[in-house]
């Protein structure tokens, strides 16, 4: 049905995968060979790249602060959930270096601190730090801890360092203790803000959160830069990953595709 349908391989793989888990887990049952069936396969897509003037008329109609996140996945190449997850510790001011924790693939690595977000970056923690005396004058519980952490470190949760750098507006009720925490900036809010930037700035491309992450690759490879730099700064596991950018720039070689109409 799903190929008769057309649908996509992901709803294809999506429902092929749903079959195994009825069989095993609730008919318990083999689900037996499929002669002939062959698993859809993704196909490669060109990503979505915008131009410096896109990325400035998307973020002039964003708010704050959805614009400092949206500059940050621009000026980064940070992964929506990894820009979310930054916390106080992470900002290196005098090295000029961002830490990112538990990447995609639960990996470490740094990247330049753009010097054009410094003091919006140093304003974004006045606030939070503001934010964070006005929770503990309040009582409130403290923020969320990776893994089994707060276990280990009693008060982690109250210290400044492990705050979010973009904190939720309001506070999250636990209701197993009835204690108040604050977790960060909900994705599904920066992703309808940046939506409803590109449709107001009339932008003819179907842009979105990653569209910037994508634009950052694209630019830092039409600079020059080195595929295996390009590698490390977007936390790609694969080189073959990272070289899907070649196909969103023109080549600089002297081998460049022409048209033969441009001869």
């Amino acid at each position: 049905m799903p190929i008769d349908q057309r649908v996509a391989a992901s709803s294809q793989n999506q429902a092929f995968n749903a079959l195994l888990f009825l069989f095993k887990h609730v008919l318990e049952k083999d689900f037996g060979k499929v002669e002939g069936g062959v698993r859809a396969k993704r196909t490669k897509y060109i990503p979505v790249v915008l131009s410096r003037a896109e990325v400035d008329r998307v973020i002039h109609f964003l708010d704050y602060p959805y614009d400092l996140v949206a500059k940050l996945l621009y000026g980064c190449g940070l992964r929506l959930f990894e820009c979310l997850k930054l916390r106080v510790q992470d900002l290196n001011f005098e090295m000029r270096v961002l830490t990112v924790h538990d990447g995609k693939g639960r990996k470490d690595r740094t990247v330049p601190m753009p010097l054009a977000l410094v003091p919006a970056l140093k304003a974004q923690l006045e606030t939070v730090m503001r934010v964070h005396r006005e929770d503990l004058a309040a009582g409130y519980a403290g923020t969320f801890l990776p893994s089994a952490l707060g276990g280990k470190y009693k008060r982690a949760d109250r210290e400044l360092v492990w705050q979010w750098l973009f904190s939720a507006k309001t506070l999250t009720k636990l209701p197993s203790t009835g204690e108040y925490r604050r977790y960060h900036l909900h994705e599904t809010h920066v992703q309808a803000a940046i939506k409803q930037a590109v449709q107001r700035s009339q932008i003819p491309k179907r842009a979105s959160a990653h569209s910037f992450r994508h634009s950052f690759a694209s630019y830092l490879l039409q600079a020059n830069y080195d595929i295996r730099t390009i590698q490390e700064l977007l936390g790609h596991s694969d080189v073959k990953t990272t070289m899907i950018y070649t196909h969103t720039v023109q080549s600089v070689t002297l081998k460049e595709a022409k048209s033969p109409l441009d001869f």
